[in-house]
């Protein structure tokens, strides 16, 4: 047995020590939670040094420790997703909802199941909270999972003695964004697997079928038509030059991603997704829903308006609205409202800003904000069903001509020959 000696605080705050007589650390540790204490320090000292034999120390730390260490770094770089983090700041609020301190909502949030978010977060927050930080100021030094929307939210709440309702607000948002990330991604899939399905079966045709119908064809004296023998040279010209084909793509793709990656590049990028013909629409939706919503968010919650701005900026994946609240943000600072530097950038909605201007009026620019990411999610709902219902119809077709015309091909070609043994 070694001693360890601990710091304590009761659910009152007192601080408390003592000493303890147990097996290890993680034995110390749930001794202190069995006494009703939340420990701040557990420390093993020269006593518990000269218990332990120093090989058995060497291979605790060589053999337990090291895996635990690597797995906490693996964790520490996954961010966490929009639906996790929604779980647990859910969790959260509901615990503070009944009535239970801060430090024993956090201490129970150790215990609770929260997918995507290790336990080590919230002991981790605990602990900070016993020793007299604030939860906003814990969650900073955990960035890698609470951005920095979450904890100026956090931080209003605590401002203004409303932190289960912010955190309530945090929640309903992060869903809202996951229902909304799900929809564009699912309305994506299908058509995604049609056309893979539909390529994967033209290689399989042209690399395989092709060749071995190619082959019968060659030993007769027949000639041959035009599509067919489209077919027959563009199946000889890929078994031959293959890697080339490889090497274009591949090219290609390397060139699209560092063109991408300078500043000109990424906002040229962003422009054209923004005016594509049939995507363009879905994507300003997505973007204009994602800004109201946001923005709506922080302000609601009673984060400065320059700071919602920054913040909004830094969340918004667009170069070029991150422009437009670049510059809205410049001039709020001089006294201008939101609505006209927006208007001037020529980049939002008319509805965007006309409702904007109502809410400055009515001194309601959250209420207003809201209604807008309502109006402009719904929109949004509306054009994925109908790209989809677009898109699918137009993939079959296309699919269906691609085979068709294979098809066409070979069979044009066994009738000429059916054609000339009966001559």
């Amino acid at each position: 047995m070694a001693q360890f000696f601990y710091k304590a605080r009761k659910r009152s705050g007192e601080l408390v020590q003592g000493m303890l007589e147990v097996a290890d650390r993680s034995s110390a540790l749930l001794q202190i939670e069995r006494m009703g204490l939340f420990p701040i320090m557990v420390d093993g000292g020269r006593a518990a040094a000269a218990a332990m034999p120093k090989g058995g120390e060497r291979s605790a730390s060589g053999s337990n420790l090291m895996p635990a260490a690597l797995r906490g770094l693996w964790r520490r770089k996954r961010r966490p997703k929009l639906r996790e983090l929604a779980t647990f700041t859910q969790q959260m609020a509901n615990l503070l909802q009944s009535g239970m301190p801060l430090t024993v909502a956090l201490n129970s949030m150790t215990h609770l199941e929260s997918k995507g978010i290790p336990s080590e977060v919230s002991k981790q927050l605990k602990q900070d909270v016993m020793e007299g930080k604030a939860l906003s100021d814990s969650m900073s030094r955990q960035g890698h999972v609470f951005g920095d929307m979450y904890i100026n939210m956090v931080r209003a709440g605590e401002q203004s003695g409303a932190l289960v309702e912010v955190l309530r607000r945090l929640a309903d948002h992060y869903v809202r964004f996951s229902e909304v990330q799900s929809k564009f991604k699912s309305a994506m899939v299908y058509p995604a697997f049609v056309a893979s399905v539909g390529i994967g079966i033209i290689i399989f045709f042209m690399s395989y079928m092709l060749p071995k119908f190619m082959s019968i064809f060659d030993g007769m004296n027949v000639a041959l038509p035009m599509s067919t023998l489209f077919l027959k040279n563009s199946s000889e010209w890929f078994a031959q030059y293959w890697w080339a084909v490889i090497a274009v793509i591949i090219a290609g793709v390397v060139l699209f991603v560092r063109f991408k990656g300078t500043p000109a590049g990424r906002r040229k990028v962003d422009h054209w997704k923004m005016n594509l013909p049939v995507f363009g629409k879905v994507v300003r939706l997505n973007l204009f829903g994602q800004f109201s919503r946001t923005l709506s968010t922080l302000l609601q919650n009673g984060v400065p308006v320059l700071t919602a701005l920054k913040i909004t900026e830094e969340i918004v994946p667009n170069v070029i609205i991150k422009e437009a609240i670049a510059q809205t943000r410049e001039e709020v600072t001089d006294g201008k409202t939101i609505a006209q530097p927006l208007a001037r950038s020529k980049i939002f909605p008319q509805l965007m800003i006309d409702l904007l201007k109502i809410g400055e009026e009515t001194g309601d620019v959250p209420g207003a904000l809201r209604n807008l990411a309502d109006t402009y999610e719904g929109e949004l709902a509306v054009a994925l069903r109908m790209l989809t219902d677009l898109i699918e119809p137009v993939l079959i077709i296309t699919l269906a001509v691609g085979v068709g015309f294979l098809l066409f091909s070979v069979l044009s070609a066994m009738f000429a020959i059916t054609s000339t043994i009966g001559q």
